[in-house]
């Protein structure tokens, strides 16, 4: 993990599947500079990703998952 390192909260709108999860975390875990994505058992809705802003914009994650077909925004941006 690089010392630039950051984690932003996001919410998704959607019921997710327990297959949906995985597949989204799997995907953002694949993009340049995301090192983890995590939605927790008890917050569904709500995703962690921990990414370096260096090599990835929080914005272009939400595009991205925003492109798989979900709505979903960024907290306390």
């Amino acid at each position: 993990m690089s010392d630039s390192d950051v984690a932003v909260v996001m919410h998704i709108d959607e019921n997710l599947s327990d297959a949906e999860i995985q597949h989204l975390e799997h995907e953002l875990s694949d993009c340049q500079g995301i090192r983890a994505a995590c939605v927790a058992e008890t917050a569904r809705h709500l995703m962690v990703i921990d990414y370096d802003p260096q090599e990835v914009y929080s914005g272009a994650i939400l595009d991205t998952v925003q492109d798989q077909g979900y709505h979903a925004e960024l907290i306390g941006f």
